[in-house]
């Protein structure tokens, strides 16, 4: 596709590999998780441990109905999953390219040491 303002850039062979709209509403839906500091600690406490809502509301220090909100909104965007075991649930990590990059970005952004030794790599 032409351009209607030629810069001299030539960067019309960049849009043949740019994703589509609905690749970038994924990412977009993931981006939107990071926008509350304890749903961000609930996930990063879900990369380390499986818990149940009652546990993760004590060191939350939060109610369960909250707590259980941002459950269904981690889960929802497919970062965390859940079993059930009798009539408790528990909640770990999605086992996913992109909790766990997320996971990543966490760490290095307020330099937190993994209690369980989990290496995240170098972000490059």
């Amino acid at each position: 596709m032409p351009l209607p303002h030629n810069h001299g850039q030539f960067i019309e062979h960049h849009f043949d590999h740019m994703p589509r709209t609905d690749e970038f509403q994924v990412v977009s839906e993931i981006f939107k998780q990071l926008d509350d500091s304890n749903r961000m600690r609930i996930f990063w406490l879900l990369c380390h441990c499986e818990e149940c809502v009652i546990n993760i509301s004590a060191m939350m220090e939060m109610s369960s109905p909250a707590v259980s909100h941002h459950l269904k909104q981690l889960k929802t965007s497919g970062l965390i999953t859940s079993r059930r075991e009798g009539k408790e649930v528990y909640y770990k990590v999605a086992d996913t390219q992109q909790a766990e990059l997320l996971h990543q970005v966490i760490e290095k952004l307020v330099q937190i040491n993994c209690p369980t030794g989990y290496s995240s790599g170098d972000i490059k």
